[in-house]
């Protein structure tokens, strides 16, 4: 049952708060030190995803971001040092979508021969509280700490002025969220992975894993029937299940070609991870070789934004229009620019400039270009050509770079393969 609640104070801005600043914030330390700061709820928003369905965000209010990074300043080290595993690589410094991508394709290069591709269904909004305060007070001895954390995962979150308790999840969109999204799995995941391909596993395991999503490559493919039920199990065990459809084995890597011919089947199947769509085929050669392209869903979808976005913009002058779509289409080649996948960004490219161009044309019923005057406009109003920006995963993978800045490789990049 919701009840009204003030919302003046979650949609306070940085030029008010800064309103007798000093005052402010040693009210604010005094009220961490005694155990009398209450967090307000977060203030819930809903952005479209890609399936068509609506992901929850949670804003906090301006002073409850203050304290959340202050305590993501004290507890990220802790992790970062001693807890975390180098398979993990969401939302932790240092690291990126980029560099898990570059260590999956690592492990298909080495001795993977079947995949399983796996997905926690609703995971930041089923996470259970009394275990994520366990696993907390497991590494911080800290009793305020944990008490604000507490705190935090209680506040409730507010919609259209209306605060609903949260009985279990963290919101996404708060500063320390992604901090407690990772000690979860860190727990209920990461440990157990590690300790079951030491004990059970007949080849060998790899994990690579970006928050909820993750992928593991098997070189035994009971290895990988065995892990799928193991998982389920585990994770039920901690209140999480496995999305049924987002989840699957499949043979995938070196021998992926030979084994599908036995089974009856013409080519490998794919996967999806991190907005790709990971691809066995062969070279010119005919040997092995592995391919990125960008996920078509993920292509259609951001496809689909635009166009709406150009006609709600028609009007615009085109070279404001311009300017947005080449830091629309720079944005784009900055994640998707891998070797390989260049095709698939110039159809990106090919398709964005014809939806351009089709609404400019429907400014006027009567407007209609000859090739003469597109090329005119395109001399004038040229858009950025898809480029590739990204090395090879091994030249990557094998020299990544410090805390420190200094250049490190080879066993650095293999303990994150392996977890140490």
């Amino acid at each position: 049952m919701g009840v009204w609640v003030d919302v003046k104070r979650n949609r306070e801005t940085w030029a008010a708060y800064r309103e007798n600043l000093e005052m402010r914030l040693q009210s604010l330390e005094d009220r961490l030190q005694r155990g009398g700061y209450h967090p307000p709820p977060v203030r819930r928003v809903y952005i479209p995803k890609g399936d068509g369905q609506r992901r929850p965000l949670g804003i906090p209010a301006l002073e409850d971001k203050i304290v959340q990074q202050a305590a993501r300043w004290l507890l990220e080290p802790i992790y970062e040092v001693s807890e975390f595993l180098g398979f993990s690589y969401g939302y932790r410094p240092r690291r990126g979508p980029h560099r898990a991508l570059d260590a999956l394709a690592e492990a298909i290069a080495r001795r993977v021969s079947v995949i399983l591709e796996a997905d926690i269904t609703r995971f930041f909004e089923t996470l259970d509280h009394g275990w994520l305060v366990r696993f907390v007070e497991h590494r911080i001895g800290d009793s305020r700490m944990v008490k604000l954390i507490r705190k935090w995962l209680k506040a409730g979150v507010m919609e259209d002025g209306v605060w609903q308790q949260t009985e279990q999840g963290t919101p996404q969109g708060g500063i320390v969220s992604p901090l407690l999204a990772n000690i979860y799995p860190h727990h209920v995941l990461d440990q157990w992975v590690h300790q079951w391909r030491r004990r059970y596993a007949q080849g060998t395991v790899y994990l690579v894993r970006y928050c909820d999503d993750f992928v593991m490559g098997f070189e035994k493919a009971d290895d990988a029937q065995q892990m799928r039920r193991a998982l389920e199990a585990r994770l039920r065990d901690f209140g999480l299940e496995l999305h049924p459809d987002k989840t699957r084995v499949l043979r995938f890597g070196r021998c992926a070609s030979r084994e599908c011919q036995r089974e009856g089947r013409s080519r490998p199947e794919t996967f999806d991870f991190l907005g790709f769509t990971h691809i066995c085929t062969k070279d010119r050669r005919g040997r092995f070789a592995f391919r990125r392209r960008t996920s078509r869903k993920k292509r259609a979808a951001k496809l689909s934004h635009l166009r709406e976005q150009l006609r709600k913009h028609r009007h615009a002058p085109p070279t404001e229009q311009q300017q947005w779509l080449s830091q629309v289409l720079r944005g784009h080649y900055a994640y998707y620019g891998v070797p390989g996948n260049y095709r698939a960004m110039a159809s990106f490219y090919n398709t964005l400039e014809r939806y351009w161009h089709r609404v400019l044309q429907r400014r006027s019923q009567t407007a209609r270009w000859t090739a003469a005057q597109r090329e005119r406009f395109m001399q004038r109003h040229s858009l950025p050509r898809p480029r590739i920006v990204h090395p090879w995963p091994d030249q990557r993978f094998r020299l990544t770079v410090d805390s420190k800045g200094g250049a490190r490789c080879g066993k650095s990049a293999r303990r994150d393969l392996r977890g140490g």
